[in-house]
């Protein structure tokens, strides 16, 4: 849950998601649809059935074992270099740092060098003896990452309560080198055409895929390449949306048809019993107010 997503906004979901699902042999039986319910709101959808495919290999291949090399940890789907040195050393105490955003802050500001500047595998690898000096190092690898949100901070960081402002280069500088970590949120602009009916249903379709939301979404064309196709649709609305990273400029347009697209299925704007991206129920409630 932690991929892409903030600590405060995955706290209700985690403790929801461990209340319902308590295990990992649980996991591995739990339906798709009853785990993307569940993970409802956070997006990025892929990383739930990453969740689920790995949870039904480590216990029907593994004997519910994760894997303890990092080799082996990312055969596993969803776990790159972040998750699996995280996995490692929070499970099994191994020696590693999870070289998140803030991670990197930490060692950019005490060398006080631009982050693209620095090979931090390299880094971690030549001081594994300062760093690795006791057998904590599960506590290290979350240490460093909790330091990095709450002390490191990437704008106003505590620097005079630091504890270990003696040794950083950032802090001694006064020419401190301008860290450019924070995430900078893209922006994208979209038509979205949604096919309504007299039974108040819309069209859906499970081809699309934005990376954020692969499961239902609405039909989404690109806005600057397919401008001649407005002329048979009705404006509804414009309206802003804000998933991670993106920030999303969307023109919403609609039209009552009884024929749609093969590859569209209707599906009524009240039925709850699916699973529904919160993504798209946003568009629900904006084409709810044509039946009123």
């Amino acid at each position: 849950m932690l991929q892409q997503t903030q600590v405060k906004t995955v706290i209700p979901y985690f403790q929801r998601f461990v209340k319902e699902i308590k295990n990992l042999k649980k996991l591995s039986t739990t339906s798709e649809r009853k785990v993307l319910k569940l993970w409802e709101g956070l997006g990025y959808y892929r990383r739930a059935r990453n969740l689920i495919a790995t949870t039904k290999i480590i216990v029907n291949q593994n004997k519910s074992i994760l894997p303890k090399t990092l080799v082996d940890i990312k055969k596993l789907p969803g776990i790159g270099d972040y998750t699996g040195n995280a996995l490692l050393a929070l499970v099994y105490n191994q020696p590693r740092l999870a070289l998140d955003g803030n991670v990197k802050r930490v060692l950019s500001r005490i060398l006080n060098k631009h982050e693209k500047k620095l090979d931090f595998e390299n880094i971690i690898s030549k001081n594994k003896k300062k760093l690795f000096y006791s057998k904590r190092n599960s506590d290290f690898a979350e240490a460093m990452m909790e330091f990095g949100a709450l002390i490191c901070k990437p704008k106003e960081p505590s620097c005079r309560i630091c504890p270990i402002n003696k040794i950083c280069k950032f802090y001694k500088s006064n020419k401190s080198v301008k860290l450019t970590d924070t995430i900078k949120q893209s922006k994208k602009s979209y038509n979205i055409f949604c096919y309504l009916n007299k039974k108040k249903q819309i069209a859906l379709t499970k081809k699309n895929d934005l990376g954020f939301l692969n499961k239902y979404s609405l039909p989404i064309i690109k806005e600057k390449s397919n401008k001649h196709k407005l002329k048979s649709w009705n404006f509804l609305c414009n309206y802003k949306n804000s998933i991670s990273n993106k920030k999303l400029d969307i023109n919403l347009y609609y039209k009552f048809s009884d024929k749609i697209p093969k590859d569209l299925n209707w599906y009524s704007i009240y039925n709850n019993k699916e699973f529904i991206p919160t993504f798209t129920k946003k568009i629900f409630r904006q084409v709810e107010n044509l039946y009123l």
